[in-house]
């Protein structure tokens, strides 16, 4: 594979053959599955926990460390939270993260129907 084919994979380029990902993908020693998301099962008589309305940047040190730019604001929704978190995960200090932030997001993240960021 030419640097230039592995270039345009880093930066998701939509012109790269399906064949070059799976390339790349193998090689990382990663697995790739489809499935029909529609066959999951959630366990049965647990809902998903609903997440605040109004997330409060004060009680989330690493999600106030990413919304550094919005300096007037206290409160975000969950999806800007979510959005926070999935676009600068490479900036969270994961050992400065408390348990009651992971289950923040550990709960947007099955508010959304997810079961991992999209990072």
């Amino acid at each position: 594979m030419s640097r230039v084919t592995l270039y345009r994979i880093e930066r998701g380029e939509a012109s790269v053959a399906m064949g070059a990902y799976l390339s790349v993908i193998s090689a990382l020693g990663l697995k790739l599955e489809l499935g029909d998301a529609g066959l999951r099962h959630r366990p049965s008589g647990r809902s998903s926990p609903k997440p605040p309305q109004k997330i409060r940047l004060v009680d989330y040190p690493q999600l106030k460390r990413l919304a550094w730019q919005l300096k007037d604001t206290k409160e975000i929704s969950p999806e800007e939270a979510l959005d926070l978190y999935e676009r600068n995960w490479r900036h969270v200090d994961h050992t400065a993260m408390d348990s009651h932030e992971h289950e923040l997001v550990e709960t947007l993240l099955a508010a959304f129907g997810r079961e991992r960021l999209l990072v």
